[in-house]
C-alpha cells in the first residue's frame, strides 16, 4: 500500500501528559491522587494490595526456604507489562506504589542471580566483579522505564519524600526519597513531577517540574484534564486565538461642506444614494 502524506493544513496540537511521577509524605494523598485517573492497575510493594480500591498485584522477591529467590520481581515485572502489551484489558493506567521499593527489590534480585551456586547470597553490587552487577540492575531499571512509557496507558510513579535540613535543624527542601539518579531517569520520562502535601485537613497538589506547558485546549482527554484542574500549575488556561484588539471610539466632527451656488435642498440620507 501506498504511503500517504498528510493534508497540507493547520491542525489542532493534540498534547496529553501521560506520564506522571508523584511524592509526598505519608498520608499526603499520592495514591488518591493515582487513583482518580481512569481504570487504574495498582503495582504495590507496601503488602497492602488486598486493601485497595481498585485492582493491585503485590510485588514481592518470592523465596524458598533457604533464603534464595524464587520468583523475582524483575521477572514478575516482565510477566505483568507483557500482559498489558498483549491481552485484552480495560486498563487505562498503571500505577507503580512504590517505585523506591521496586528499585531496592530489583538490586536484591540481581545479588541473588548473580551469587555463584552454592555461595551465601552476595549483599551488594559491588560485590560482583567487573562490575557486571552494576550493569544488569542498570538495564533491569532503564528497560522497565522504557516499557512502561510503550505502554498505551497513563504511567504513575509514586514514591515517598525526605527533607534536607541546614545547620541550625530546620527543613529547607522537600524533595523524594529515592536517589536523584533514579529521580533523573524516572522524570526525564515523565511528563510531570507532582508533589503532595497534607496542610491541616486539606490536601495540596502542586507541579514541581514538568516537561513543558500544557494547555487547556490541547489536552484532548478530558478526563485527565478534570484531573490537571486539581493540580497547581499542571496547565494552563486554553490558547486559542488572542481577541482582536478593541479600537477606541472615536468622535469625528462632521465635515464641513462648502456653499455651492446650486445649493440642492435634497438631503443626502446614505451613502447609496450618492450613485
Amino acid at each position: 500500500m501506498a504511503f500517504t502524506l498528510p493534508a497540507n493544513k493547520p491542525q489542532v496540537p493534540k498534547d496529553t501528559p501521560r506520564n506522571f511521577f508523584i511524592y509526598g509524605e505519608t498520608m499526603s494523598g499520592k495514591s488518591y491522587l493515582a487513583n482518580e485517573f481512569l481504570n487504574p492497575i495498582v503495582l504495590n510493594t507496601d503488602g497492602n494490595a488486598e486493601a485497595n480500591t481498585v485492582p493491585s498485584i503485590q510485588l514481592i522477591n518470592e523465596k524458598d526456604d533457604k533464603g534464595r529467590i524464587t520468583n523475582s520481581v524483575i521477572k514478575q515485572l516482565g510477566d505483568i507489562l507483557l500482559a498489558l502489551q498483549t491481552q485484552k484489558h480495560s486498563y487505562e493506567t498503571v500505577v507503580i506504589d512504590v517505585i523506591d521499593d521496586v528499585i531496592e527489590m530489583i538490586k536484591i534480585a540481581v545479588c541473588d542471580e548473580l551469587t555463584p551456586v552454592g555461595k551465601p547470597r552476595l549483599k551488594s553490587l559491588s560485590e560482583i566483579p567487573y562490575g557486571k552487577g552494576y550493569d544488569f540492575f542498570n538495564q533491569a531499571i532503564t528497560e522497565l522505564v522504557i516499557d512502561l512509557k510503550a505502554l498505551p496507558m497513563n504511567v504513575i510513579y509514586i514514591s515517598r519524600q525526605v527533607s534536607e535540613y541546614d545547620d541550625n535543624g530546620n527543613a529547607t527542601k522537600d524533595k523524594p526519597s529515592l536517589k536523584d539518579k533514579y529521580v533523573n531517569l524516572i522524570n526525564g520520562n515523565s511528563d510531570l513531577m507532582i508533589h503532595t502535601e497534607k496542610l491541616g485537613n486539606n490536601y495540596n497538589r502542586e507541579v514541581d517540574r514538568k516537561r513543558k506547558t500544557y494547555y487547556a485546549d490541547q489536552v484532548d482527554d478530558k478526563a485527565i484534564l478534570k484531573i490537571l484542574a486539581t493540580i497547581r500549575g499542571a496547565v494552563e488556561p486554553a490558547k486559542g486565538k488572542l481577541a482582536p484588539k478593541k479600537e477606541a471610539a472615536k468622535t469625528t466632527k462632521p465635515a464641513k461642506t462648502e456653499k455651492t451656488k446650486e445649493a440642492p435642498k435634497k438631503e443626502v440620507d446614505s451613502d447609496d444614494e450618492l450613485f
